[in-house]
């Protein structure tokens, strides 16, 4: 559904951070072997998922997401805004009936595929455009719905003969978006956006132990927003300048993480999802279509989705289209893209030194010993080869203090940081185990967390958290 149109600039901009949002839309949307029999895909639409708010209190499901990030406006610029989730539809297999009308079964056998039941997600957007003037004080409200539905779809043999119907029944969802603005105090013209996604149907459960089931055709599923500005750009929550990491600290954000995205340097569309993502986040170009399986790896599902027997390819492809779609993929893969697949590089950096003048031609940087043997150069990533660190000894001043190996921190992962598990770890006091530099002189502090059982095994393995020295408070030393 739309209720305002999107400019021609701004549609080009969503284009480009569509790729990553449809990666959140549809993660987890049907998990391998993409059969509806598998009992991993009996438990989905994991994130994002916006229930009535009749229904779900004490279930850890949220009706409401809030999103708060900085914008710098310039005069008479409009905010855009796109809202997107899938709408779950339950589908329903019936047979045709020798004497006429039809019967529900569990199964419709097909030459090439196996049709079952299966709860389907269509996709829905809600666009609305604002101008930022009109923000301030009580801001936008856009209520949106979605009435009920009731499709069918006649299903025939490969003589082209009736054999039976799919039947599709979507329940009714209401929601709303509301956007608000307010200028940040200080000497940058800055303003605080705050967008509002509410589910606010009025369904209640008939039955006090109504499960999850129940609620899901009636949720906003996968829910997330796309913004942008048509003149002025946002502000990376992730890592924002300096002047303004003090306003990013106050802004709020409840079940949902705002990101720059788009094209990369250009900061002008804001993806604000369920997952935890990075600024400008990007689909990797090796990737040859969706697998919409959690946490998916290409390579691996590619492989494993080849190797399916012919029946459950059948079974996949009729447990949905974009499982069907998953299938064709696999099956049709030509070896380069596979073999593209296996691993990228893409932090290599050119190296411009002259090698050294006493190193040995024929040894790349092996030197000759008094009895005309090689010993080979330490390598550069062995703390070894630097006779000036050592990684037990080292301190550095945080905070005016020393703090080293043996050192107690608190732990404050700073607002750049996007690995969840650093977010949990915050306030959390912990023991510095090494002081260690980087190639690039950068310094980071391995420790491990107080009260973790497992701190005696990592220490062992040596398998440490690390945080530079602007994420952690001193304490008094061990």
């Amino acid at each position: 559904m739309t209720t305002a149109a999107l400019t021609a600039e701004i549609e080009t901009r969503f284009a480009a951070a569509r790729q990553v949002a449809d990666a959140v839309l549809f993660e987890g949307y049907v998990l391998y072997p993409y059969r509806a029999s598998a009992a991993k895909n009996r438990l989905r639409w994991q994130f994002g998922v916006l229930v009535p708010p009749g229904w779900g209190a004490d279930s850890g499901e949220h009706s409401f997401q809030r999103t708060q990030c900085l914008m710098e406006p310039r005069q008479g610029a409009t905010l855009f805004v796109e809202l997107r989730f899938l709408h779950a539809q339950r589908r329903t297999v019936q047979r045709a009936r020798p004497g006429g009308g039809y019967e529900t079964v569990a199964e419709l056998n097909l030459a090439d595929r196996v049709l079952t039941p299966w709860d389907e997600g269509v996709e829905e957007r809600v666009h609305m455009a604002v101008p930022v003037a009109d923000l301030g004080g009580a801001g936008r409200v856009l209520p949106f719905s979605l009435p009920a539905q009731k499709e069918t779809e006649v299903v025939r043999d490969e003589a082209g003969q009736p054999v039976g119907r799919l039947v599709r029944r979507r329940e009714a969802v209401r929601g709303e978006v509301r956007l608000a603005g307010a200028d940040v105090p200080g000497p940058y013209a800055v303003q605080r956006l705050t967008a509002v996604v509410e589910n606010t149907s009025d369904w209640v459960p008939q039955h006090a132990d109504a499960d999850r089931e129940a609620a899901l055709p009636r949720s906003l599923v996968s829910a997330h927003l796309m913004l942008g500005l048509s003149a002025g750009s946002f502000l990376s929550m992730a890592d924002p300048p300096e002047w303004a990491k003090g306003a990013a600290a106050t802004c709020e954000n409840l079940h949902t993480w705002p990101v720059l995205a788009g094209d990369a340097g250009r900061p002008d569309v804001v993806l604000s999802s369920p997952i935890i993502l990075e600024d400008h986040p990007a689909i990797a170009p090796e990737s040859p279509g969706a697998l919409y399986d959690a946490t998916e790896i290409d390579e691996i599902l590619a492989l494993r989705t080849a190797a399916l027997t012919d029946q459950e390819k059948r079974e996949a492809r009729g447990t949905d289209a974009r499982a069907a779609a998953v299938i064709d993929l696999a099956d049709s893969m030509p070896p380069e893209v596979l073999e593209r697949l296996h691993g990228a590089v893409r932090a290599l950096r050119e190296v411009t030194e002259p090698a050294p003048a006493d190193s040995h031609p024929s040894t790349g940087g092996e030197f000759p010993d008094p009895f005309g043997t090689f010993q080979p150069e330490t390598p550069w990533w062995d703390p070894a080869g630097d006779r000036g660190v050592d990684p037990a000894r080292d301190r550095i001043v945080v905070d005016g203090r020393s703090v080293g190996a043996g050192s107690r921190v608190v732990l404050r992962p700073g607002l750049r940081r996007t690995d969840a598990q650093d977010l949990f770890l915050h306030g959390r006091n912990a023991l510095v185990e090494a002081v260690l530099q980087d190639v690039d002189g950068g310094v980071h502090l391995a420790v491990t967390v107080e009260g973790d059982p497992g701190a005696d095994i990592r220490r062992e393995q040596g398998r440490f958290l690390y945080f530079q020295p602007d994420e952690v408070a001193p304490l008094e030393d061990a």
